[in-house]
This record gives structure tokens, sequence and C-alpha cells, in this order.
């Protein structure tokens, strides 16, 4: 049995990236057991993911009380490889406090993160320019995995959630729109316009606000087509909410990648981020559409040409 530990607290769709080479890491190499360093906030999802073993959970507020407390939890355990996949001071004292004999980290470290492994992973060969994703997968050959995803992201329990109410008429799929970002300039402000584009065409379809910040939709919108779970969207039940749309629609955010993760379809906005970087992936699949705002000013991005790009995305699947 070979121990590895994943240390990746933060962010979600930097979290999804890092379950999907953990899924890759399980498919190519036997004996593999997975433990990962995580904060509070993203540990339901992390817990859920099949190809993890067992989580320990950081805890950014408790201060230097809520470290001291990780690292004697992570010295219980021997490792034989501890991956450093979040490159920063705190994550690199993180790597420090294990018992491991392979301490590997990112070539792109920073703040002196760097100081702490025994071993870096090469940058793939475009470099920084490189997809963020991509830039991970470089930790499978330290374990003699190939850099690629191998395997299928499951999340224990995904079916067993009854979400009916998610439904539109007739049993069709709905159309799950993530209307928010963590970050304000990468939050599009044209979902509502939009919401009513595809209201108006598609009297069958159903419409789903999700997210964790509570966006007001001003009861705009027949109850039979419309759902709003903003605020009310639990991490447990994120992946079996997505699983059962037929498009995601959404900025840049966690909830984008872990739909291009899942395989399902995925219109993704862009503003000053680039998807090249950063977008779903892989960025060359039928099934991730990215839109990107002129000069990357999402204001300047209007409704009607999203809602026009996702009719010929929508036009294309129904030909094939």
């Amino acid at each position: 049995m070979t121990e590895l530990l994943i240390i990746k607290p933060s962010s979600l769709g930097d979290i999804v990236q890092g379950l999907q080479v953990a899924t890759s890491l399980k498919a190519q190499v036997s004996g593999l057991r997975i433990s990962w360093v995580v904060r509070e906030i993203f540990e339901p999802i992390v817990r859920a993911c099949a190809a993890i073993d067992q989580v320990y959970v950081f805890e950014r507020n408790a201060g230097a009380k809520g470290f001291i407390r990780l690292t004697k939890e992570l010295r219980k355990t021997k490792f034989d490889y501890v991956f450093d996949m979040q490159g920063l001071l705190r994550t690199g004292l993180m790597t420090s406090r294990t018992i491991a004999e392979h301490k590997v980290g990112r070539s792109d470290a920073r703040e002196w993160s760097g100081v702490f492994y025994n071993e870096k992973v090469p940058l793939p060969p475009d470099g920084k320019r490189s997809h963020a994703l991509d830039i991970l997968l470089q930790f499978c050959p330290v374990l003699g995995a190939k850099p690629q995803l191998e395997g299928t992201l499951k999340f224990r329990e995904i079916d067993s959630l009854d979400l009916k109410f998610a439904q539109g008429r007739g049993g069709g799929k709905p159309i799950l729109m993530f209307v928010d970002s963590r970050r304000a300039e990468k939050c599009w402000g044209g979902f509502k316009q939009l919401t009513e584009l595809i209201l108006r065409d598609d009297k069958q379809r159903k419409v789903i606000w999700a997210g964790s910040n509570y966006v007001h939709d001003r009861g705009a919108y027949p109850a039979s087509q419309f759902l709003n779970l903003t605020g009310n969207t639990s991490l447990v039940s994120l992946p079996a909410l997505i699983k059962r749309a037929e498009w995601v629609i959404a900025n840049d955010s966690g909830p984008m990648h872990l739909a291009a993760a899942l395989g399902v379809r995925v219109l993704a906005i862009f503003g000053p981020t680039d998807p090249r970087l950063y977008g779903p992936y892989p960025l060359r699949s039928p099934t991730n559409v990215v839109v990107q705002a002129p000069v990357g000013d999402l204001r300047m991005l209007s409704a009607k040409d999203v809602y026009q790009r996702f009719q010929r995305a929508r036009k294309r699947f129904a030909t094939n």
C-alpha cells in the first residue's frame, strides 16, 4: 500500500481539478491510498469523492492553534509521498511538518514554499501558459502514472438524492445556471435577461439558478419553469444537481469546472481571466463552450450575444 497525501485546501475549482488528478492516479496506480488536506468549507465535496480515502480538515480561521492541531494529526501517519498542489507558504509549512520520504511540490510554487520540498515537478511544455489542470497532472509521473486524465470522477451517493423538483415539464432536464462568482470581476450581470430569453423560447424547459450566495429573482419568472436555489445549494448536492442538467451556464467558477469534469455540457462565460489557462477542461471538447467578453470586460457582453451562442451550441447537438 502506497500512502499519498495531497495538500490542496482551496478553492473549489482548484480542488475539483485536483480530484480529477487523484482519480487518474487511482485508475493508474494499484494499491494507492489517498488522503487530502482541505479547508472546512470545501470538506464535503472532497469527502464525497470516491477517489479519496481520508480527509484532514484545515480550519483557516482557527489561527496557529488550528494549524498545530492539523499538523499533529498529520504526523500520526507516515506517508510515502506528499504532493503540495497549492504551492503557498502555509501549504509548504504543512508539507514540512509531515512524516514522508518524498515531499513533492510545484516548480512554480510561490511564497518560498519551494524550500520545503525535496522534489519539484516540471511544468508542461507550454510552461506557465499551460492550463491549470495540465500543470497539476505533472504530479502523476512521480508515481509512474501518465500525466493525463484516466478513470471517471465519481462522488458517493450521487444517485441517492431525490431531485425530481429539478425536472421540467415531461421530465426534461433543466438548464442550470450559476449566476455568481467568488470574485466580482468574474461575475457577469446578464443572467436575468438570459433566463428571460430561454424561458420565452422554450415553454417546456426549466431554468434553475444555483450557488452558495443568494441572488434575488424578484419573482420575475413562472414557478413552473423556474427554481431559485441560490443560497441553498450544498456542496454535497452539487455533483448530483449538475449531473441532472442538460446544460450548465456559469461564470468562471468552481461549479463550471465541476460540470466539465462530470462531462455535462457547459457554456462558460469569461471576462478578464484567460480560458486557455482556466477554461473548462479539455478546451477542445465539444461539450465545453466558452464565451469571452470583448477585451475581457463582462459589462460589454450582452445577454443576446450569449443567448445566440447558446442556441448555436444546442442546435449542433440536436443535429448530431
